[in-house]
């Protein structure tokens, strides 16, 4: 089923730079609700090294179609040369909990 719904995860450094992204993208209406969870404990490869950070994950909910603009805005934001933006589709869900997604992220 396509929803033309995304969910859009990030990881972050600090609940400072969590909290200004997660706010400019609900104001700025490409997310409906950007979520902050942890801090986590990411280990991973860079620069050749494996590394381990505490971080917390940002999870936007978001319509397909504003994607793109999302990506680029957190782009804009992010303190990481590389910062992780993946999205996953939302395949299913409560109707009026996607319609909400879809109406809050109306940029009129």
């Amino acid at each position: 089923m396509d929803t033309g719904c995304v969910q859009v995860v990030m990881a972050v450094d600090t609940g400072e730079n969590a909290d200004r992204i997660a706010a400019a993208l609900v104001d700025e209406r490409l997310a409906a609700c950007v979520q902050v969870i942890g801090p986590v404990t990411s280990r991973y490869q860079w620069e050749g090294r494996v590394e381990t950070a505490q971080e917390l994950l940002l999870v936007a909910k978001t319509r397909t179609d504003r994607l793109v603009p999302l990506t680029e805005r957190v782009a804009e934001l992010h303190p990481y040369d590389v910062p992780e933006i993946t999205a996953l589709p939302i395949t299913g869900g409560l109707d009026t909990y996607l319609d909400w997604i879809r109406t809050e992220t109306t940029s009129e």
